[in-house]
């Protein structure tokens, strides 16, 4: 159980019971925590500042009877007030024992939920089939596949997926660039490309396989005569490339939807009629917005959507003042798809240039929902790339950009998936090529994979010192017992932090915010390295004690919480658990 919930769940009881002292809303719920200062407390709440103002009482004064609740609880050990009502205390060194041995018995499920909540569409990635994924597409990459991970272990159904911009006009720009470079094969003349094409030599490449198979065939044809095997060919070709890129960093997608496909099923024009139906379409001028106009924008009549009316700043165009659907129709459609495919709870990740999109997807879902469904949408800052705090200039083959593959090939895939979620996706980040490869305490993904492979090594260690020691036979009534020898405080802080993983996963899976369990494994990390570190300096808090084997088999079961902690969270980052580096 959680342990915050827990007490938090005690408090709520008895602050309930006491409406004549607190005159609470019967819903309400008090915060529960870890204090800033360890020394203050196991744990702290503010319950008595939150309430002060409905009791009209004094903080303090609330907190003294908070205080007396806290004090009946069989687990708790002391409690203090602080400040202006800060409640916090101690609890018994067995309610950390009876918590732990309740999450070993979980072993690899530890953390994880059965799928018995509702449905999550996670799209991400999304990057026009033009050409190879770049660095650009990495940290939105990353992000949401290990966001769908964590919301899978907290019990959704999670579906993971690739929205296919397949039709519009860089489809065309696309076959015209493929065409271009088929004419340079077949051709005995010389022919420029002309500005605007795609200059990768991944263009290439589609080119000359239609020329080994089709010869001249399509040689100084029109337009609507060669688009359609063109279109065909470069959209699978780029398209299984951009499978095999995600592969590399472990991606796997569960679908792959067309943009092209849900136009060709009508699914704009069903959209359309709803809203239509709805009242929410209308014909109209949009004043010119300031700055630079949009390519939606038009001074004719077109016709726009009541956006506006659900928390957009402005009525959006959804079709051309030549009867042309928008993007903004098409994306639509693919959201009302989603919708009819059973997703109430959808999320998008895009990169921070779609920031002013966001509020009119928002407004649709919302519109053709009737507020039934939502949209989340995290939006992903740059990444700059450096090497040793130089801006990296590393081979452009596939044209004016680093490819996925150049970044995986140079540091990894753990490097990449642990070191984009280093940082909160709002801010900026430096990706540096020297870190992230360095062998150090400043690698972040070194130093918690050094934490799981040390204790791997520390276990084998045990082993040889006590030949005959078998903790995997021990029952967990033999266990509480040995477990309640670790009084030290570093000890007891890799129980409280390693008790915090299934909580860590929810508010990261409740917020999208999955760097939060980055964090916590940095964390987790350090806890054990500096307990590792005091053992060189004191022998009495060493791991493998050679003259006390119930001691050894203590700790030997404290890290072996940690080593489960640590394996979860990884496999969810789909990072690799090393057992030795």
């Amino acid at each position: 159980m959680d342990i915050f919930i827990e007490f938090a769940e005690f408090l709520a009881k008895e602050i309930n019971a006491h409406q004549q002292i607190f005159n609470a809303d019967k819903n309400f719920m008090p915060n529960v925590e870890f204090p800033r200062v360890d020394k203050q407390g196991d744990f702290t709440t503010n319950a008595a500042m939150v309430l002060a103002k409905g009791a009209k009482k004094p903080p303090r004064e609330l907190a003294e009877e908070i205080k007396r609740f806290l004090q009946s609880h069989d687990a708790v050990r002391d409690v203090t007030i602080a400040g202006a009502g800060f409640v916090n205390w101690h609890v018994h060194a067995d309610y950390w024992v009876q918590h732990a041995m309740l999450a070993l018995q979980q072993k690899q499920n530890y953390g994880f939920l059965p799928q018995t909540l509702g449905k999550v569409n996670v799209e991400y990635v999304s990057a026009n089939p033009t050409g190879p994924l770049h660095v650009g597409h990495v940290r939105g990459a990353v992000f949401g596949d290990v966001l769908a991970n964590i919301l899978s272990a907290c019990g959704y159904q999670v579906s993971k997926e690739y929205y296919v911009n397949d039709a519009g006009g860089q489809i065309d720009l696309l076959v015209r660039s493929v065409y271009w470079r088929y004419q340079e094969l077949v051709s005995v003349d010389s022919i420029t490309m002309p500005e605007g094409c795609y200059p990768g030599e991944y263009v290439i490449d589609i080119a000359q396989q239609i020329k080994d198979e089709d010869g001249d065939a399509w040689l100084d044809r029109d337009f609507v005569d060669y688009f359609d095997r063109f279109r065909a060919l470069s959209l699978q070709i780029i398209m299984q490339n951009i499978r095999k890129d995600l592969a590399l960093l472990g991606i796997e997608m569960d679908d792959y939807i067309s943009e092209y496909q849900l136009v060709q099923a009508n699914k704009t024009e069903e959209i359309l009629a709803l809203l239509a139906d709805k009242n929410l379409l209308y014909q109209g001028i949009l004043p010119p917005p300031k700055g630079k106009l949009p390519d939606d924008w038009e001074e004719r009549p077109q016709t726009l959507f009541k956006s506006s009316e659900f928390g957009d700043d402005i009525d959006r165009p959804l079709k051309k003042s030549n009867g042309e659907n928008t993007y903004f129709c098409n994306d639509i459609a693919a959201h009302f798809d989603k919708y009819q495919r059973g997703f109430q709870r959808m999320i998008n990740v895009f990169g921070a240039d779609h920031a002013g999109y966001v509020k009119r997807l928002q407004a649709a879902v919302k519109a053709f929902s009737d507020g039934q469904a939502t949209l989340h949408v995290s939006l992903m800052q740059i990444v700059r790339l450096l090497d040793g705090g130089a801006i990296v200039k590393m081979s452009k083959r596939e044209g004016n950009f680093v490819t996925l593959q150049d970044l995986v090939k140079k540091v990894g895939a753990d490097a990449i998936r642990f070191t984009m979620l280093t940082r909160d996706n709002n801010a900026q980040m430096d990706f540096d090529f020297a870190l992230v490869t360095a062998q150090s305490s400043d690698n972040p993904v070194f130093y918690v994979q050094y934490a799981h492979a040390r204790i791997c090594s520390l276990k084998k260690l045990a082993q040889q010192t006590f030949p005959d020691m078998a903790l995997e036979n021990l029952t967990s009534a033999e266990k509480a017992p040995l477990l309640a020898m670790l009084t030290h405080e570093k000890e007891l802080m890799i129980i409280k932090k390693s008790l915090l993983f299934p909580i860590i996963l929810q508010q990261a899976g409740k917020k999208n915010e999955p760097h939060l369990l980055c964090y916590y494994l940095l964390e987790l990390a350090e806890t054990f390295h500096k307990l590792w570190s005091a053992g060189n300096k004191d022998k009495s808090v060493r791991f493998i004690v050679e003259n006390d084997v119930n001691l050894t088999k203590a700790r030997l079961i404290l890290v072996d919480f940690l080593l489960m902690v640590l394996a979860n969270g990884l496999k969810i980052m789909n990072v690799s658990a090393p057992e030795k580096l």
